[in-house]
């Protein structure tokens, strides 16, 4: 691949003309792939033993996989069961690292497709609030597919500006990742046509975003919580330079250690390097406790890692949250609810135009922002049924729910019921909506009467 001339002279003067040998070496050859499974429904031990892929661990984290090229794993019914999200190795890294707990408030920043968002998720197992917000609606509709696919009930999704955000969520977050958008030098191996972005935007355009989305990140964050700062890029003015700014223009927030030392040393390991106080221009901290991920290093690509923390007593407005208006149920709904071992919180329910969502009571007043979720997508109400959704399915445990339709992942039916073709139910099927699974986890969901099986799943997610 060609990379520019001043791209190549800056890294040598990084890295000096030996490791310049290597990093350039490591560019010809192939990008590795890998799969995060989701421990929401499974853990990693229970995928390795399910999955049909020729797996080897990816070493910083304990539930991801690389695969062998050749595979297709986009392809496989896994995938459509949520069972694991498709990213590159080293994009695993921020999320892996962020200490994010059961029943923390936590905002993914800049979050589509999702990645990052559904790692997270997972982390939450269902407690506290997810908001995973982009930019951009039509990137963020991808993020909300993904969220959903997943399982994913305690999720809000946006698509605002940061500063739109931050003038409802300030001092909220205990948690917040910002994957800024960059040049994605640490990418170019990967896609090649990043480098052509980068040689008609180079650094200084994406510094400059990067340093206009993260005072309202600052703004966010509660006292004494953490935001964790990714790029793709190499570029220190990106990273180094980008930290120290926050650092500078906000006292009260400080570099901490992304992890402790031992776990620091198995990542120097396994070929994890640390920032260089000598590459920032001029380091407001000791860059050393950042982390860079290097494709001569490492089997992955190039990545960028660092932890701040707000003081305890940092001042500021804490958002509130909001009395949930909760929804006079319909009967139809509450049967189903019932039938279908729903353990949520009633008085969470709401509803708009026919649709009733599980919302979260953490959350404050967030009408007015452009919203494509808010909470768990129940179903719809249509002329006296209630009418479960694809998102429900996709959040139940086949263990739970009384009717279901468990097909191997061999069976042809499988692959007919995810393009919304028309299958054969088993004998023993019972009539009423159906929960269809691969090998125990759930697809989606059909409607079974008088021995006809309509298929339910939904169109916009069909497989072609």
């Amino acid at each position: 691949m060609r990379l520019p001339d001043s791209y190549i002279n800056r890294m040598r003067d990084m890295l000096g003309e030996e490791e310049l040998s290597l990093y350039l070496s490591a560019m010809e050859k192939d990008a590795r792939s890998g799969v995060r499974v989701n421990t929401l429904k499974l853990s990693a031990e229970e995928f390795s033993d399910l999955s049909e892929l020729s797996l080897s661990q990816v070493p910083w984290t304990d539930n991801a996989f690389f695969y062998e090229e050749g595979a297709s794993p986009s392809r496989h019914p896994y995938y459509y069961a949520g069972m694991y999200y498709i990213q590159e190795p080293s994009a695993m890294t921020p999320a892996a690292l962020f200490n994010v707990l059961p029943g923390d408030r936590v905002l993914d920043l800049c979050a589509a497709p999702g990645g990052k968002s559904t790692a997270l998720g997972a982390k939450l197992k269902g407690e506290g609030v997810l908001v995973s917000n982009d930019i951009s609606n039509s990137r963020a509709k991808a993020l909300l597919k993904n969220i959903e696919m997943f399982g994913i009930t305690n999720a809000l999704v946006t698509s605002e500006p940061s500063d739109k955000l931050a003038d409802r969520f300030e001092g909220y977050f205990d948690k917040i990742l910002v994957d800024a958008p960059c040049s994605g030098e640490g990418m170019f191996r990967k896609q090649h046509a990043i480098v052509k972005n980068w040689e008609q935007y180079g650094t200084e355009y994406y510094a400059k975003l990067q340093r206009e989305i993260l005072p309202s990140a600052v703004k966010m964050l509660r006292p004494g919580g953490e935001l964790l700062y990714s790029t793709c890029t190499f570029s220190p003015l990106e990273d180094e330079d980008t930290v120290s700014y926050i650092l500078n223009r906000f006292p009260e927030m400080k570099l901490v250690p992304l992890c402790d030392e031992a776990k620091m040393k198995a990542l120097k390991d396994v070929g994890f390097a640390v920032g260089r106080n000598d590459w920032a221009t001029s380091p407001a901290a000791d860059m050393t406790k950042t982390i860079r991920l290097f494709p001569h290093k490492i089997e992955g690509e190039g990545h960028f890692i660092a932890l701040l923390k707000k003081d305890e007593d940092a001042p500021g407005y804490s958002a509130s949250p909001s009395k949930v208006k909760s929804a006079k149920l319909p009967d139809e709904l509450k049967e189903f609810l019932s039938y279908s071992g729903f353990s949520g919180n009633v008085n969470n329910i709401v509803e708009r135009d026919g649709k009733y969502y599980l919302t979260s009571e953490l959350l404050p007043d967030v009408t007015g922002l452009r919203i494509l979720r808010n909470g768990l997508l129940l179903g719809e109400q249509k002329k006296g049924r209630f009418e479960p959704s694809q998102a429900y399915a996709m959040s139940l445990k086949a263990e739970c729910y009384p009717n279901v339709l468990d097909l191997s992942s061999q069976d042809p039916r499988v692959l007919k019921y995810l393009k919304c073709e028309t299958i054969e139910a088993d004998a023993d099927t019972k009539e009423g909506y159906v929960l269809v699974c691969v090998d125990g986890y759930p697809l989606g969901f059909g409607k079974y009467k008088n021995n006809s099986f309509k298929n339910r799943y939904l169109p916009g997610w069909r497989m072609f």
